[in-house]
């Protein structure tokens, strides 16, 4: 089994930065990517960033394209989000994934595995 922990949500003014962070622990060999999702209020969740774990090919949706970068620590199994400028649309639930996920499908909710708690991201204006 694997376990998730997120950490690094907060309250944050528009235009300002933070970083979280996605500790992974268990069974974390299978894991072929992780990724980040969030649901802001009103709205389904949607995708946001995703890194393979073995090749390190990253995916962003276009509405975090260039604000947003997720990068990986191998030997912590820990993935990261590192967002900047940030918006208030960008307030929401964050969530940590991961699972066994051809590259092709890391933008697919339904196909991972294994999943965070979330952490509240709030973005003032």
């Amino acid at each position: 089994q694997v376990q998730l922990v997120e950490s690094g949500g907060g309250l944050v003014q528009a235009g300002g930065s933070l970083r979280l962070s996605c500790a992974a622990s268990g069974r974390t060999f299978s894991s072929q990517a992780m990724g980040w999702f969030r649901r802001a209020p009103g709205k389904e969740r949607e995708f946001v960033a995703a890194i393979t774990w073995s090749g390190g090919s990253t995916y962003y949706a276009d509405s975090v394209k260039g604000r947003f970068t997720i990068s990986k620590d191998n030997a912590k199994n820990t993935e990261y989000l590192q967002m900047n400028s940030l918006k208030p649309e960008d307030t929401a639930v964050y969530y940590c994934a991961a699972g066994r996920i051809s590259p092709i499908l890391v933008k697919t909710a339904r196909m991972y595995d294994f999943w965070g708690q979330g952490t509240q991201v709030t973005v003032s204006s």
